[in-house]
């Protein structure tokens, strides 16, 4: 029962991630076309609707959820890449080392 669980969740996160890759695609580029967006947007929407729906509880996963819902919902350019730019900066909050910071921290002036 634990491994469906899982199994379904990276499939979900997964279909999520694929999603979001495949809008940002469109609104980095330099001639964003709004009926372009709306296009893309439907499809991999078709696409998502596939995988059955799960419940997350990191801030990354909620993060692609709402990611999603706000292309879902808005065309504004400006407004999705700055959702998207936070979205990666939580993702890459975990690459972060800490025994780097802590090197810094040990010396004494």
């Amino acid at each position: 029962m634990e491994q469906t669980d899982k199994f379904k969740r990276v499939k979900y996160i997964r279909s999520l991630e694929k999603f979001v890759k495949s809008i940002v695609g469109i609104i980095k580029r330099d001639d964003f076309d709004e009926n372009l967006f709306k296009q893309r947007v439907e499809k991999s929407f078709e696409i998502l609707k596939k995988v059955e729906p799960v419940y997350l509880d990191q801030s990354y996963t909620k993060g692609l959820v709402e990611f999603v819902n706000l292309s879902l919902s808005s065309t504004n350019k400006d407004e999705l890449l700055k959702s998207f730019n936070q979205l990666e900066k939580i993702k890459n909050l975990k690459y972060k080392k800490e025994k780097h910071k802590k090197s810094f921290n040990e010396y004494e002036y």
